[in-house]
């Protein structure tokens, strides 16, 4: 098992987790002249996004992008898209660069292609921040989803997945490309998904809980708080 870093309480882990990214950032600035940050959608980010946001960085040099999206529209309640934008491209960070997947629009194949393209030119990521749901997935790699297979094993960055326990289509990047990367942050809030992170990685690259193929890597650690 990969460190644990746990909090006492959600500001304290949303001030040390933004330190700790924008140290890792501003790293990459510093080595290449430029970084990129993975980020994950749902609640749980949403402080944190709000503290980066006014952080002091170089932004214009940093690239943000989504470890996966709902195929949905920006206008949908559901887009994680319009929820970054509305809280982490905000500030200082707003002169970050953004990586829009096109969610909701009708050739999601060309979509595919074209993000991609973009993926395979760029270096390994500096900081990848995946989450996890009740049934440990993270990204959008569903334990109840048949492209599962796919998503842990293709060396392609990006692929469609259907849940059938959750709603809408999504893009998610893959296990391959979400493991290239500097660093990486599972970042949960709640005894509840703790209980359910420990269960769930007792065994790693178990299949029925996808979490599982991340937290035993090296440059993967937990950080948490009730």
């Amino acid at each position: 098992m990969s460190e644990q870093h746990r909090y006492d309480s959600r500001d304290e882990l949303d001030a040390a987790l933004t330190e700790t990214i924008a140290t890792q950032l501003a790293r990459g600035i510093a080595s290449r002249g430029s970084a990129s940050l993975v980020v994950s959608g749902g609640s749980t980010p949403k402080g944190l996004f709000k503290t980066l946001s006014s952080t002091e960085l170089d932004w214009e040099k940093v690239t943000i992008l989504l470890a996966d999206e709902r195929w949905v529209p920006e206008t949908h309640a559901d887009s994680n898209s319009a929820m970054v934008k509305s809280l982490l491209l905000q500030g200082k960070a707003a002169a970050a660069n953004w990586i829009d997947f096109g969610a909701g629009l009708e050739d999601a194949d060309a979509e595919v292609v074209r993000i991609t393209e973009i993926l395979s030119a760029m270096d390994s990521f500096d900081v990848v921040i995946l989450g996890m749901g009740g049934d440990s997935h993270t990204a959008s790699l569903f334990p109840c989803s048949i492209e599962l297979p796919e998503g842990l094993s293709t060396t392609a960055p990006v692929l469609m997945t259907q849940p059938t326990t959750a709603p809408h289509r999504r893009i998610s990047l893959s296990k391959d490309r979400l493991l290239k990367t500097e660093l990486g942050i599972i970042h949960l809030v709640g005894d509840s998904k703790l209980e359910v992170y420990e269960k769930a990685t007792a065994y790693a690259d178990d299949d029925m809980h996808p979490i599982s193929h991340f937290a035993h890597h090296d440059q993967f650690s937990l950080w948490f708080a009730p």
